[in-house]
């Protein structure tokens, strides 16, 4: 066999001569991406510019391979400069790490917004995206910052009050692990929260939102399932969340607003923690036996609440005849005497039948928003190596288009079954 000389250049590329062009799958997949014209600046001196399309195609091509740190995507794309061609760059002038950090931060988020909204757009008129049973859930995005890193020794490490240096935007948020059953294990870490709003039978995302990570889960309900009706004008069957969207206010949105179905999980703190006893007019009954005094109602969240008295403090009538509490309160002896409350108005949880097949049964459709959450991980999406909110934002965003986008592309090509296969659709296409 003749020696072969690696040092020899060859006319022809084996992908040209064995009809092997791999890079041609980007291609495709960018076709179906329609970048918006972004905000221009006139530059008078410095660089000259960067297409910023290039750059959004780019750092998707990083959440494909996946490449964790924007040093890896310049290194990748300066050792193949086909897939720099792909994005829109010159393979001789790659914009270094801080043109793919600037980018990031300087961009305003709806402009990656709207690029999400029309990808979602299309896979609605293609009858991929129904909206029939919607999801709401969120995902923990760490802050890259030394307070998060366990093995340093930091004092006051989680102290609200003391923001990281590494990042002023970020807040201090919670995650709750179940490594026993029933017993709750609560870690804290400094960062945000990505909350998206999915179409379950697709598992595709429809709508998504990053903030601190001491933004409550409930306040976002309503501004995000409002925008998702501005934008797509869904008419959902059932609306699924965890027990952290089980607010009255909620369930009133639900079924008054959007016309559907709740299936959210029951939070246990609303319960009563012992038994409330009534009298036959409706009112409250202290522990020692006696009807209290009714003192009025007020409005507290959105509902009424009945104010009852105790009745040795609050009638002399009564006084007279038990001049002191049997029970030796506490709340007596201070002079005020015991304070209970009831419902005013009625209880929509009363209205749903939380133990039914069919409540258990839909419910059930939750597990796709985990499924959701684990692919846009496998993006790197909770391992961002920038910081700020905004950037944050973006980074996140981008992982939510790469989702989309090979869905698209999935769809158009005729690949229905493969709309959820990040990783292998475009090797395997």
């Amino acid at each position: 066999m003749p020696y072969f000389n690696h040092r020899q250049k060859v006319i022809f590329s084996a992908e040209n001569l064995f009809d092997i062009n791999p890079l041609r799958k980007y291609e495709l997949l960018f076709d179906n991406l329609a970048c918006p014209p972004f905000e221009r600046r006139n530059i008078t001196k410095g660089r000259p510019p960067v297409s910023k399309s290039s750059l959004t195609k780019a750092l998707i091509y990083k959440n494909l391979k996946p490449l964790k740190m924007l040093s890896d995507l310049v290194i990748d794309l300066n050792d193949n400069p086909s897939i720099a061609i792909k994005c829109g760059f010159r393979p001789s002038h790659i914009p270094p790490i801080e043109r793919f950090s600037a980018f990031l931060r300087k961009t305003n988020n709806e402009a990656f917004q709207s690029i999400r909204r029309e990808l979602v757009r299309e896979l609605i008129s293609l009858e991929e995206i129904t909206g029939n049973n919607l999801s709401i859930d969120s995902c923990p995005i760490p802050a890259n910052v030394k307070e998060n890193n366990l093995k340093t020794s930091i004092k006051d490490r989680f102290d609200k009050y003391k923001i990281p240096r590494g990042d002023k935007d970020c807040k201090l948020g919670i995650t709750v692990h179940y490594k026993e059953p029933f017993q709750k294990q609560i870690q804290y870490f400094w960062g945000y929260r990505n909350h998206v709003v999915s179409d379950l039978p697709s598992e595709l995302p429809i709508c998504e939102i990053t903030k601190s990570a001491n933004v409550s889960e409930s306040k976002l309900f309503i501004p995000l399932f409002t925008s998702v009706q501005n934008e797509f004008s869904f008419s959902p069957t059932a609306v699924l969340g965890d027990s952290a969207y089980d607010a009255e206010y909620i369930l009133e949105f639900i079924i008054d607003t959007l016309h559907a179905k709740p299936y959210i999980a029951r939070n246990m703190r609303w319960e009563a923690k012992r038994p409330v006893r009534i009298s036959s007019k409706g009112g409250r009954i202290c522990i020692a036996g006696f009807e209290m005094v009714y003192w009025g109602k007020f409005k507290d969240r959105g509902k009424i609440r009945r104010k009852f008295v105790c009745p040795i403090t609050h009638s002399k009538s009564f006084a007279k005849k038990v001049p002191h509490c049997p029970w030796n309160h506490p709340r007596f002896e201070n002079g005020n005497g015991c304070v209970a409350y009831l419902r005013g108005n009625k209880n929509i949880r009363k209205n749903i039948d939380y133990g039914s097949e069919d409540f258990k049964k839909t419910y059930n459709m939750r597990t796709g928003s985990e499924r959701i959450f684990s692919r846009l991980l496998t993006l790197c999406m909770q391992d961002p190596s920038i910081k700020g909110l905004n950037t944050t934002a973006n980074h996140c965003t981008i992982a939510h288009i790469t989702v989309l986008l090979v869905a698209l592309t999935a769809v158009k090509t005729g690949n229905k079954d493969k709309i959820r296969f990040l990783k292998s659709f475009l090797p395997n296409l």
